[in-house]
């Protein structure tokens, strides 16, 4: 059976590397646990780093936070339904939120509750996910700072989520003037502007992070330990804590062109023929995980001497060529992920997770 690796060294070699970064500039932090899926194992080790505040877009997975360890601080980070307002207020001691009507429910359950939840007002900044926009946003918070039951704590934004839009020194001054517009307005203090996730750090790592900018939302960086401006591993980091292994479960030499006649194949993809093959020969070996657990685009094998040719939905098929390392069944192969390939291994209950050193 495949499985997936945590190496919780260089999880927390990452961890300190941000902490210090953060700790350096007088930065507040959360992480982003999304990416493990809920998984109490995992969640367990990030607590052990001595995390104090965590983001999820899950409010299952906010709630197994809070039964590890209800001191941490939750943050939920998407709107929220109606239907699920309740218990994202029973879960989540933050909220990024967008919407007067839903900042209104949540107010009223707060009360319901008796509780104090806090908010943070996502701004509109150019990538045109979720936000106010910014000539709106005087007017949007003077419908919401003296409703009972809830702070609001900041103002934020996101970045490179949706259409790919970078954050740059403009933009987020421009999140910083907006605070103390409204600061001067309502003689209101508002503590962080949340100046988005790791696409934002190169910028604090060139120095051209503004100074108002003082609440980072991480996930990426600190289990890739990637800088998503360049796409490279930033220096004393790791970029391989999640590591996933692969059995082979057959091995056999094969033609590198299909026979018979075409038709698209269950994922509606047509082979194409490259004629200058025919006749020609490879190894070929099918590993034990497929489409139902991660897309093989994000994948990246760890012996670059191999190419992937494809997956069904429960199978992944490699060209060894000669297979000249001489791998055979019941070998392992393994493949260092993209962001999205750990999420979806993650999120599969058909691959073992596990914690290694």
């Amino acid at each position: 059976m495949a499985y997936l690796t945590l190496n919780k060294t260089k999880l927390n070699q990452n961890f300190q590397f941000l902490k210090s970064m953060f700790e350096e500039r007088d930065i507040s932090w959360g992480i982003v646990s999304k990416i493990l899926c809920g998984n109490r194992k995992l969640l367990g080790e990030l607590i052990d780093l001595g995390v104090e505040e965590i983001h999820d877009s899950r409010i299952s997975n906010l709630a197994k936070i809070k039964e590890i360890n209800p001191d941490i601080q939750t943050v939920y980070i998407k709107p929220v339904s109606k239907r699920n307002v309740g218990k994202m207020v029973k879960y989540a001691d933050v909220s990024l939120n967008s919407e007067l009507i839903t900042i209104g429910w949540i107010s009223e359950e707060a009360v319901k509750q008796g509780k104090k939840h806090k908010i943070i007002i996502m701004v509109e900044t150019g990538d045109l996910r979720e936000g106010v926009m910014g000539d709106h946003l005087v007017e949007f918070y003077s419908q919401i700072f003296e409703l009972p039951g809830i702070e609001i704590v900041g103002l934020g934004t996101n970045l490179n989520c949706l259409n790919g839009v970078m954050p740059s020194t403009d933009k987020l001054i421009q999140l910083s003037l907006y605070k103390q517009i409204i600061e001067l307005k309502f003689n209101k203090s508002i503590p962080w502007v949340s100046a988005g996730t790791s696409v934002t750090i190169p910028l604090m790592l060139h120095k051209q992070l503004p100074m108002g900018i003082n609440h980072f939302r991480v996930g990426e960086t600190l289990f890739f330990g990637v800088d998503l401006f360049e796409e490279k591993l930033i220096e004393g980091m790791q970029g391989d804590v999640f590591t996933l292994f692969a059995e082979i479960i057959e091995m056999q030499e094969k033609p590198l062109l299909p026979s018979g006649t075409l038709a698209a194949n269950p994922q509606g993809e047509v082979a194409e023929i490259d004629e200058g093959l025919y006749g020609r020969m490879s190894f070929r070996a099918i590993l034990d995980i497929g489409l139902l657990d991660v897309d093989p685009k994000y994948l990246i094998p760890e012996d670059g001497e191999f190419e992937i040719l494809g997956a069904s939905s429960d199978m992944l098929i490699l060209n060894l060529g000669e297979n000249p390392k001489g791998y055979k069944v019941g070998d392992v192969v393994k493949f260092s992920l993209k962001y999205m390939g750990a999420l979806s291994i993650l999120n599969s209950s058909y691959v073992d997770k596990v914690v290694s050193d």
